[in-house]
């Protein structure tokens, strides 16, 4: 269950994901979460974008790292339809296939997050224009995708 408090202790922040590795590199990107805003970490020095969350800028191997809010907006770049797969609430495999999607973000080329789309498998189409939305899973927020305009 995610904390009351606004500003949740590190602990409280690993609670609220028990299903991931909540670590020092990857705090901000889950803290996002819990205020239902995707945060990437974009480098200081040499503005680069980068996900997931590294201790480095993977362009300048620079420390100075800053969480930020991205638009959410992008067009999907990967898509896959699973048959089967660890429980997750909202998901049912018997009733067909579960779409996740590997995302391109319009901040940056080859900026990506993957997850789940809410659309269903048949809106799961290469360079489809989507937008994030939120959802529950295990009692916590968790971002998604949806076609825009849906």
């Amino acid at each position: 269950m995610p904390p009351s408090n606004p500003d949740p202790t590190d602990a409280e922040l690993v609670d609220s994901f028990p299903y991931v590795q909540v670590d020092h590199d990857t705090k901000h990107f889950y803290r996002g979460w819990l205020e239902r805003r995707l945060l990437v970490n974009r480098c200081g020095d040499c503005g680069h974008w980068h996900h997931p969350p590294k201790p480095v800028c993977p362009q300048c191997l620079s420390g100075s790292l800053e969480p930020t809010e991205v638009s959410g907006r992008g067009v999907i770049h990967l898509s896959m339809l699973l048959h089967q797969g660890p429980r997750a609430p909202g998901v049912d495999y018997v009733a067909g296939p579960h779409p996740v999607v590997t995302v391109e973000l319009e901040e940056q080329a080859a900026l990506r997050i993957t997850t789940t789309l809410v659309d269903g498998p048949e809106a799961a189409a290469i360079g489809t224009p989507v937008e994030l939305t939120w959802i529950e899973r295990h009692g916590s927020p968790f971002p998604a995708f949806r076609t825009r305009g849906s």
